[in-house]
Order: structure tokens, then C-alpha cells, then sequence
């Protein structure tokens, strides 16, 4: 529910015809992948009361497979609580989820995770003490429909094993397989976050904040596997670093205020009034 510190800057919002910045002007060439006609989810009214507090009012969105729709605005302006909404780790006060045709609003979060939905946090999730493929087998482990047999080795279950090694190799990880997580860096424990979602066979994808302490290096390298990774799931993205977001975006979502002020492409966000209004500290004024 908590939302970072570091809030966004109207020096932070690209102008068009500006200077992009390494990551976007490496990536904006690939940013065209094709999406799903259909939504594979989508919100109506989704809306979330903390007391008298509203976190979340009234967001439809929609995420398709091939597309990246990330979400960006101001500190508390309600994007890590709708990521929450979404995941099943809040319940809305009112307002639909619809994921494959059924509306998933207020079930578990466990259930919603093997429906096929997927997610990261800000603070890195991982089992430190364990290996990589440790912690990918154990996600794997998650889809079974029932239990394991505990006088059993784990390296019997070659189905599991062989989607934990995919997973790994899939967010680049397949090399450190054996390696500790805690000895990890904090780049290579993001992707491990991200090789644990894609272990347990996600179409959707929800990530908050991945790039959140890394420098250019790590940046880069994430940005890449978040692009690899839209070509076949649908990717929803919370995310502060400007550049990263310009480089993955097709589709642009601006919350202010638990609402939505403007969603479109990069460029139809980039130039909208409104949007310039709330970036250049005048958010009080699109409510009065």
C-alpha cells in the first residue's frame, strides 16, 4: 500500500522532440509489438476506501498480451494499491476485475496467482538462504494440485525441475543456478524475483517498481527482460525512472490522486495539458 519516496518532477516528464536518454532511445525501436485484440484483463470502476480515504476511485484499464502498460504518477497517487487490487493482496471496496471472462475482484490472492497472474514487489520477495533454483523449484512447486510426497527427492520431479530451469533461463538467470540468493546482487535478485513469477506459468504480469536501486548496468539489463518478456504476457508496470518507462511503454497510464487523469500511448500522454498541468506541481488545480 505504501508508496516510495522519491516523487516524479516536471524535469522527469520527456518533452517531445527532446533529448531521450540512453534506455529509451536503445528500446523506443522495439516498443511496436503487436497486442491481443482482446483484453486479457481489464477494470471497470475499480475503487478502494481506506476509512475515509480514497486510495483507488473509479480506474479502468485494460492489459493485453504483447503490450506493456505502465502506470506512473505522483506519491500516493494509488499505483502500488491498484498493483495490490489486481494481485488479490487488497480486496476493492467496489468495482470489477475481469480476467478471462471472469471477474476475480476480492478472491485470494493465492487463487488469483494460479489463475495466472504474477507479481513483484518493491521490496525484492525471495528466500535469501536458498539457491536459485531452489527458489524457482519452489514456485514451480506451487502448481501442483496437491501435494508433494516429503520422503521423495526433490530431484525425482522432473516436471518441476525442468520449469524451474526455464524460468531461470528465461530472466537470465541460468548460469547462477547454484548460487545463494543472498549472495546475489541487487539487480540479479530482481530478475530472480521475476524468474519465480514466470515458474509458476503467468499470462499476466505485474511488476512494482523493478528497477527501483539499480544502477545504468542493472537498468539496462532489466529493461531489456521486461521487453522480452511483454512478447508473451501482458505486463502491467509500475515505475519512476522516466527513462525505463519512455523505453516500455505502449500504453501509458497516469494516476494523481487514486484517480486516472490520462491513458494513451506515450506520445498522447507525453503532450496532454493536463498531464504537463499535474507534472509542473499544479495537481490541486485539476480538482478545483
Amino acid at each position: 500500500m505504501s508508496e516510495p519516496n522519491s516523487s516524479l518532477t516536471s524535469n522527469q516528464l520527456p518533452a517531445a522532440g527532446g533529448d531521450p536518454g540512453s534506455l529509451r532511445s536503445q528500446a523506443l525501436g522495439d516498443r511496436a509489438a503487436p497486442a491481443s485484440t482482446e483484453p486479457i484483463l481489464f477494470t471497470r470502476a475499480l475503487t478502494r476506501h481506506f476509512g475515509g480515504l480514497v486510495a483507488v476511485s473509479d480506474v479502468s484499464l485494460t492489459l493485453h498480451v504483447g503490450e506493456i502498460h505502465v502506470v506512473i504518477g505522483p506519491n500516493g497517487a494509488g499505483k502500488s494499491t491498484l498493483t495490490n487490487l489486481l494481485s488479490g493482496d487488497l480486496p476493492p471496496t467496489s468495482g470489477e476485475v475481469m480476467f478471462e471472462g471472469r471477474n476475480i475482484a476480492g478472491c485470494a490472492s493465492d487463487e488469483i496467482s494460479r489463475r495466472g497472474i504474477g507479481r513483484s514487489y518493491q521490496k525484492t520477495n525471495i528466500f535469501l538462504p536458498f539457491t536459485v533454483f531452489e527458489n524457482c523449484r519452489l514456485a514451480a512447486q506451487s502448481r501442483r494440485p496437491h501435494a508433494l510426497r516429503i520422503f521423495h527427492r526433490a530431484e525425482r520431479y522432473t516436471e518441476i525441475n525442468r520449469k524451474a530451469e526455464a524460468a531461470m533461463a528465461a530472466a537470465g538467470l541460468g548460469h547462477r543456478a547454484d548460487r545463494v540468493a543472498a549472495t546475489l546482487s541487487h539487480g540479479e535478485q530482481r530478475q530472480l524475483e521475476i524468474a519465480m513469477c514466470l515458474a509458476t506459468e503467468p499470462r499476466v504480469l505485474l511488476f512494482d517498481e523493478p528497477l527501483a536501486g539499480m544502477g545504468p548496468h542493472e537498468s539496462q539489463r532489466m529493461v531489456e527482460l521486461i521487453q522480452q518478456l511483454s512478447a508473451n504476457h501482458a505486463i502491467m508496470l509500475i515505475e519512476h525512472d522516466m527513462d525505463a518507462v519512455f523505453a516500455l511503454a505502449h500504453r501509458l497510464t497516469v494516476m494523481v490522486n487514486g484517480e486516472v487523469l490520462e491513458s494513451g500511448t506515450p506520445e498522447e500522454v507525453r503532450s496532454s495539458p493536463a498531464v504537463q498541468l499535474a507534472y509542473l506541481g499544479g495537481e490541486e488545480l485539476l480538482h478545483e
